[in-house]
């Protein structure tokens, strides 16, 4: 495959203060990551701030206010858990950009996959607030752009970020367009994502969480991604998947309380590539989320890269049996299966 990293220094000037979990390091070991073993691979993508009518397909003209006035203030607060700089607004405001600008390399073909390696993260954020270090809707606002001004018709977003993206919820849940799949820990912030959240009105049944026990290892997550995913591609037949690749399901990781290995998200990568070949070539765009642990975060978007870099849409995802898996597939299905979506 093709891959494209949105990158750019300028999402180091968001700072958020000694000691919070969401800080520069965390992107300059990702980037020093990429330099020492993808440099010559990857096709660099530089973004460009998103435009003012693009974010607001999400956001409301005044918090998008309340953020510009950031910039009057060396250190400010959006949000009890988010601060910001007078950087931070910039920094936002090409994280949203840089996912519009790798959807565009997909749509001209420059690229298979895309991959915005970007700062601050964006699934808390809600249309007219901050919240879980999250400024701007990254993804929820590239899944309203595909739709609204580039003529996509059904995006799926695949959710793994340990913690459950309330605000991609909250902008898509009475609409059919786009279908939000989460997997998460409903015992960490925000505490919402149990499973009878499913929609609402026209978007009923087009939400989907998976509430996870904290003993999941990568196996019982490879095998739910896979049987999940394979469904859900199948029979949703997106025409665009837009992933918000959180990595704070880590084991290491300073604010998620699982089990897994940086392996675990070779395998989801796996689980999405291979379902995404049963229905021919889609265009997928990864966003960075979570994952606050330098190393460790480093490790995962490494084995994500390579995956899209060597793996083959043909072969097929592991295929560990898990009981764990099973019996979560099975609630899921059961509280699916009156909506005929992606269920018999």
């Amino acid at each position: 495959m093709k891959v494209a990293i949105a990158r750019d220094s300028r999402f180091l000037k968001h700072l958020t203060g000694h000691g919070h979990p969401e800080h520069p390091a965390r992107l300059r070991s990702v980037y020093k990551m990429v330099d020492e073993n993808f440099k010559s691979k990857l096709i660099v993508i530089e973004p460009e701030p998103i435009a003012l009518e693009n974010l607001e397909l999400v956001h409301t003209q005044m918090y998008i206010q309340k953020v510009l006035k950031t910039a009057d203030h060396d250190f400010t607060s959006l949000a009890p858990d988010t601060p910001a700089s007078s950087q931070t607004y910039l920094a936002a405001w090409l994280a949203a950009g840089a996912c519009l600008t790798c959807l565009h390399a997909l749509m001209a073909n420059e690229c298979d996959a895309g991959f915005a390696l970007v700062r601050p993260p964006g699934h808390h954020a809600l249309p007219d607030r901050a919240g879980g270090f999250c400024v701007l809707n990254n993804l929820a606002i590239a899944a309203r752009y595909a739709i609204a001004r580039q003529g996509f018709s059904r995006v799926l977003i695949v959710d793994w970020d340990i913690h459950h993206g309330n605000g991609i919820q909250d902008v898509f849940y009475q609409e059919s367009k786009v279908f939000y799949f989460s997997t998460h820990d409903v015992l960490l912030y925000p505490y919402t994502g149990h499973s009878r959240e499913t929609g609402k009105g026209e978007g009923l049944g087009y939400n989907l969480n998976i509430p996870l026990p904290r003993q999941a290892k990568d196996s019982d997550m490879a095998h739910l991604y896979r049987e999940i995913l394979d469904r859900l591609v199948g029979r949703l037949k997106p025409d665009l998947i837009l992933v918000s690749a959180g990595f704070d399901g880590h084991r290491r990781d300073p604010i998620g309380r699982s089990l897994w290995s940086e392996d675990a998200f070779r395998q989801l990568t796996r689980c999405l590539l291979h379902a995404c070949g049963q229905i021919g070539q889609v265009p997928v765009l990864f966003a960075l989320e979570g994952g606050y642990e330098p190393v460790s975060l480093a490790n995962c978007v490494h084995s994500v890269i390579k995956e899209l870099l060597d793996g083959d849409p043909d072969t097929k995802p592991p295929g560990h049996r898990s009981r764990l898996a099973e019996d979560l597939i099975r609630k899921a299905r059961t509280r699916h299966a009156s909506y005929g979506i992606w269920t018999d």
